[in-house]
């Protein structure tokens, strides 16, 4: 990776870092702490926690479209905006309809998709599964560091020190975006003239993105339910504390993606997405039907919850990587903000379900989570190998008008896509091979005022 490559990964997975952490720190706490707010129910408890993913559903599309007609570091600042304002309602409330209320609003600065789509603006293609990897493991990660860290810190902030750490993580997550570089993005076809409809229209149509969207709901929807099923299980299997059941976590989680990530470099290198893919979705399905035939027994829950996150490390790699390499260029954040909807509506779906199946014997609960996964991998079986383009770097010749010399570049047959990054004085061009000629590889050699390897 080149410097700004590494700039950008470190920005953006910064960003997620601290806004995952000060999400999940209060989910294995609240349902003991929410009993002290007015009016505090169950239910209202429950809706507390889950809101959250129901207003990222809600608003993940919304954003991304505005993301795709509009600077995107704008939208992301006024997403965490609206994230550190929640925070501080909750850390304020005193009645749990005000916590549900500032949830709600934090919810709201959806713009998780609108930083992958900036993420896949300033990473070359041959770069892009590495770099989505890592955002992968920065968000899984983060969740196990919530739910080692959220216990540990509740005992001496309580529960509205964690909502301000919240909204002090969504402040710290303000700088880090300036760290991330600005891309100036030049596309082949203006969305200007295209209503919100169309462009909706245009991402719907294409039917390996809604297989995507299947796979990232199943993903999301198990992994929540889990989360609210074991923590009883492994108190009750192997007598762990919800303290010590975070120490158990991490180790499996790192384990997983240390051996996800030869097939993570298969799947790009090797041109493999698909395979990989779908072993991914039947390693999960297999882990699922362990963990209802062998949820009695420590031995068990381990084997079957590390063969998940195997499983749940490729998918939360590939995907976004897929998405950007299989959405219409002028489409990547509307593209990413239908898939990040489906993401956070199966979390929210995933943590009803799982607290419906907390009475159901195990055998049954396990049991319809590796339904609802098999029965994902049926549907995604027919998606296709997305289309494996080349990209380039270029220095951007100096005492030129950007806006004329991008025009030129894209007029070049065999140029899908240019992003420039004019304060860096460089640019990518995403190519398909199969439509470079000599000619158009002396036309880009000569406008780059550089022989270039393509």
């Amino acid at each position: 990776m080149n410097s700004v490559e590494k700039r950008a990964i470190l920005g953006v997975g910064g960003i997620f870092a601290l806004r995952m952490i000060g999400l999940f720190m209060i989910v294995p706490v609240f349902s003991v702490y929410g009993d002290n707010y007015a009016h505090a129910t169950p239910f209202l408890i429950g809706l507390a926690v889950g809101i959250y993913g129901l207003g990222q559903a809600i608003f993940q599309i919304p954003m991304s479209l505005a993301a795709d007609k509009f600077p995107r570091k704008p939208i992301i600042f006024l997403g965490l905006i609206l994230f550190a304002i929640g925070g501080i309602i909750a850390a304020n409330a005193t009645d749990i309809y005000e916590v549900i209320i500032g949830r709600a609003l934090a919810g709201s600065g959806a713009v998780s998709a609108v930083l992958m789509a900036l993420l896949a603006d300033v990473t070359r293609e041959e770069m892009r599964t590495k770099a989505m990897a890592t955002m992968g493991l920065t968000i899984a990660t983060s969740i196990m560091l919530a739910f080692a860290f959220g216990p540990l810190l509740v005992g001496s902030l309580g529960i509205s020190g964690l909502f301000w750490l919240t909204a002090g993580f969504a402040v710290l997550a303000m700088v880090l975006l300036l760290v991330v570089p600005t891309p100036l993005r030049v596309l082949k076809h203006n969305l200007d003239n295209k209503s919100i409809g169309e462009q909706l229209a245009t991402v719907l149509k294409i039917g390996d993105l809604n297989r995507l969207h299947i796979g990232i709901f199943a993903l999301h929807l198990t992994m929540t339910a889990i989360f609210v099923i074991l923590p009883h299980q492994l108190s009750e299997v192997m007598g762990l504390s919800v303290r010590q059941q975070g120490l158990v976590y991490l180790p499996l989680l790192f384990i997983g993606f240390a051996v996800a990530i030869p097939f993570i470099i298969i799947a790009e290198k090797k041109r493999k997405m698909r395979q990989v893919f779908l072993g991914a979705i039947a390693l999960m399905t297999a882990s699922l039907v362990i963990l209802a035939l062998g949820s009695q027994v420590g031995v068990g829950i381990i084997f079957g919850l590390l063969l998940y996150f195997m499983g749940f490390n490729l998918l939360e790699a590939t995907i976004p990587s897929w998405i950007s390499k299989r959405a219409p260029v002028a489409n990547k954040a509307t593209a990413m903000g239908l898939n990040s909807s489906s993401q956070f509506f199966g979390a929210f779906v995933g943590g009803a379900m799982g607290g419906l199946l907390l009475s159901q014997p195990n055998v049954l609960a396990w049991g319809i989570l590796a339904f609802i996964m098999g029965a994902a991998l049926l549907l995604i079986i027919p998606i296709a190998q997305p289309p494996y383009l080349s990209s380039t770097t270029v220095t951007i010749p100096k005492n030129i008008n950007i806006q004329d010399w991008s025009r030129q570049m894209l007029a070049v047959d065999g140029v899908d896509e240019l992003v420039v990054m004019a304060k860096e004085q460089v640019a990518y061009l995403k190519l398909d091979k199969t439509q470079l000629t000599d000619n158009s590889r002396q036309q880009l050699s000569s406008l780059a005022q550089s022989p270039l390897d393509i």
